[in-house]
């Protein structure tokens, strides 16, 4: 056994040196080619108008698929309906705004939605709405309740809201879709999951066998339930359950806000379902994919694209990706 533990530990820092060594050369490399770049564009506000998208797809399948006649005079009637549409008043075509939110554990995305959703407050007018195409397997409770508040923020000033989820929308994913006036789900997109969890290692055990101390000093008599290194208490175990049971009943009261008729008894219970099951309980309203609801919006509203980047230091965004890489693994290996 002691053999083993050696193996393990020497395995563990020949690790941690590989990763050091990697993490170093990717740093020079990103500092060389921030220094080949130059310059600071600090923050920006995309917008891509994919009505424009649209046309652009169908104008290449046309030129490839029509004869040369029949694509010519396609051009001709294209060019007429767009004079037609400039001739048009502007107050005549509404806008649908589209954000995509793509979650990991802390929903580090929210601090762009935060800027998006405050520009939506001052730019929107009557008629407009927003769509938010919503990717989100949650994570942690804070991060993911501020993200829920921004976009509460637009219900609140009456700008309707829909939520379309293509994959999942999960826990704290969940929680932010239950804002929306009305959620669309793909088929077989997951949805639910309405619990709490918490789970950690304990190696104090290990620590003893090596005769290794560990002190941990707290004032308040909650200030650390469980720990990592130290031994655990059944006195901590069942506070540590308590405070998940109450998180549990804030989270359940913040849909029940949003979705009244939902049983929440029946779905609140950490299960999640597929898109037809979800609809028949009531966690979403339609099946229907974010492209189609956006296809078939296009004919009446312009469709506005958002996407907010704020500048980040190089090695910054060079930790950010191997954070997000590690929270993906992770992710996959729980599940």
């Amino acid at each position: 056994m002691d053999l083993l533990l050696t193996a393990f530990f020497d395995y563990g820092l020949f690790l941690a040196k590989t990763l050091t060594l990697l993490l170093g050369i990717a740093a020079l490399i990103v500092l060389i080619l921030r220094i080949r770049q130059g310059g600071d564009r600090g923050e920006q506000l995309e917008v891509t108008d994919l009505n424009q998208r649209y046309r652009e797809l169908t104008d290449a399948l046309k030129e490839f698929s029509l004869p040369k006649k029949a694509y010519k005079t396609y051009v001709k009637a294209e060019r007429k309906r767009d004079k037609e549409r400039d001739k048009a008043e502007e107050s005549a075509r509404k806008r649908l705004f589209v954000i995509e939110f793509n979650g990991d554990i802390r929903a580090s995305e929210v601090a762009a939605l935060r800027v998006l959703v405050t520009a939506l407050l001052l730019e929107a007018g009557e008629g407009d709405e927003v769509l938010v195409r919503l990717d989100n397997a949650g994570g942690m409770v804070s991060e993911h309740g501020l993200a829920a508040s921004q976009l509460a923020r637009l219900r609140a000033k009456g700008i309707p809201l829909t939520v379309a989820v293509d994959k999942v929308a999960a826990s704290g994913g969940y929680l932010m879709a239950c804002v929306a006036d009305r959620i669309i789900a793909a088929p077989f997109a997951v949805l639910g999951s309405i619990g709490v969890l918490a789970e950690l290692p304990n190696f104090h055990r290990l620590l003893n066998r090596y005769g290794v101390d560990f002190e941990l000093h707290t004032a308040g008599e909650y200030k650390r339930t469980l720990t990592l290194f130290g031994e655990n208490t059944d006195e901590g175990r069942q506070k540590l359950r308590e405070q998940l049971e109450e998180t549990h009943r804030l989270f359940k009261s913040f849909v029940a806000e949003y979705r009244p008729a939902l049983d929440l008894e029946r779905v609140a219970t950490g299960e999640y379902w597929h898109g037809q099951r979800a609809v028949e309980l009531g966690l979403v309203d339609a099946i229907q994919t974010s492209d189609d609801y956006l296809l078939a919006a296009s004919s009446e509203k312009d469709l506005l694209k958002l996407k907010y980047r704020a500048h980040k230091k190089p090695i910054e965004r060079l930790l950010s990706s191997i954070q997000a890489m590690l929270e993906r693994a992770f992710a996959t290996w729980r599940g």
